[in-house]
């Protein structure tokens, strides 16, 4: 029987779309990750159907060590339940048959000094959430270093009103540490929100944070990063380019330096020399590095640090202008003893020094804690 010319045009395209249909492969099951619960306990997903082992790393997650096996299913999505966990902020990847991958579901990111890592928070604190209050910006700047002979980056947060108004800021210049980058500081240090939630609150001054890039080459333990060449890039180039392009005072009692780890160390090699630029000192973590004697370590050669800035550690006349010298570190940081004994030191030559030997570790929860405590009190 012959069917006629519509109909047998509709019972065709049914039988291409079945055809169709019957072709088209399953799609993949559908991911969320990471997901914070109310209880704080992170679940975190990936989807990797061929792999044959798969880890959560990270160390910014308290004892996750050198990572968690994760859960395959039949699906092919790899799973783990994590925490509870404090509140803040924590960078992790995923190692997927040894290779380190970010998550591919979180668009939110963090670099490090040579790589980058997937990013989250969870909310709890009050001082670094994001909050319904005036927000400043944080831009991403490039420049060219007479110095170093190539091109560097910033980054800078300019506080709430900045764009629309004339008057001038006092500048806070925030270094990062070994592991890190000028990203790290307004990523997982939040260091926008932070100060965000200061001034909404009138903990803290209005201020321009600068946030510099502290390698110039390769990283390496015991080599680059304090080769003595972040110094003058510093000085003699994003210090006076940051004056020249933004509204800042350049006067000294309106400028700090502070750091954390290497930045600590950092802070402590541009701002004793240059004491007269700078009326606020903050050391996060850190001290001068080879104040303590490591066991097995050469001995070092040259002058030390005490006897290369003896005539500035010893000038009365500039401690005058120096309003706060200030030293945290956790009681299980590995560098606690370089923090005290770079104190001590500077009491023997009359500093007024203070010192909080706080709880924790050399990790991102003590530093944002730290910058939370010291912005408060610049400025003043």
């Amino acid at each position: 029987m012959k069917l006629p010319p519509l109909l047998a045009g509709g019972l065709a395209g049914i039988l291409m779309s079945a055809a169709l249909q019957a072709q088209r492969p399953t799609p993949p099951p559908s991911v969320t990750s990471p997901e914070v619960g109310a209880d704080r306990r992170i679940t975190f997903r990936v989807l990797a159907p061929k792999a044959q082992s798969v880890k959560l790393a990270g160390s910014d997650l308290p004892g996750l060590g050198q990572g968690q096996d994760m859960k395959g299913g039949t699906n092919g999505v790899w799973e783990i339940s994590y925490g509870p966990v404090a509140p803040g902020s924590y960078r992790y990847n995923f190692n997927v048959d040894g290779l380190s991958v970010v998550d591919p579901r979180n668009p939110k990111t963090s670099e490090s000094n040579d790589n980058t890592w997937s990013l989250l928070h969870v909310p709890g604190a009050d001082w670094q959430d994001t909050k319904d209050v005036p927000h400043g910006a944080v831009a991403q700047v490039t420049y060219w270093s007479s110095t170093l002979r190539k091109f560097r980056r910033f980054h800078v947060y300019t506080p709430p009103g900045y764009e629309a108004g004339s008057e001038k800021y006092p500048v806070f210049y925030l270094l990062h540490g070994a592991f890190d980058s000028d990203n790290s500081w307004s990523t997982v240090g939040r260091a926008g929100l932070i100060l965000d939630n200061l001034i909404a609150a009138g903990k803290a001054k209005p201020m321009v944070v600068v946030m510099p890039h502290g390698h110039t080459g390769p990283f390496g333990m015991g080599r680059g990063s304090m080769s003595g060449e972040f110094e003058p890039d510093f000085l003699e180039d994003l210090l006076p380019l940051v004056e020249k392009r933004y509204r800042v005072h350049t006067d000294r009692a309106h400028r700090a330096i502070a750091g954390l780890s290497m930045g600590g160390a950092h802070t402590l090699n541009i701002g004793v020399p240059h004491l007269d630029r700078f009326a606020y000192l903050g050391v996060f973590s850190s001290g001068i590095f080879g104040i303590v004697q490591r066991p097995g370590a050469p001995a070092p050669q040259g002058p030390s640090f005490e006897e290369k800035h003896k005539a500035v550690l010893d000038d009365a006349k500039l401690k005058e202008g120096l309003r706060l010298f200030w030293f945290a570190t956790g009681k299980d940081d590995f560098l606690v003893e370089t923090t005290r004994k770079t104190v001590e030191m500077l009491r023997t030559h009359r500093f007024d020094v203070v010192y909080n030997l706080t709880e924790g570790a050399h990790t991102w929860d003590k530093w944002r804690d730290y910058l939370n405590e010291f912005a408060p009190k610049l400025f003043r």
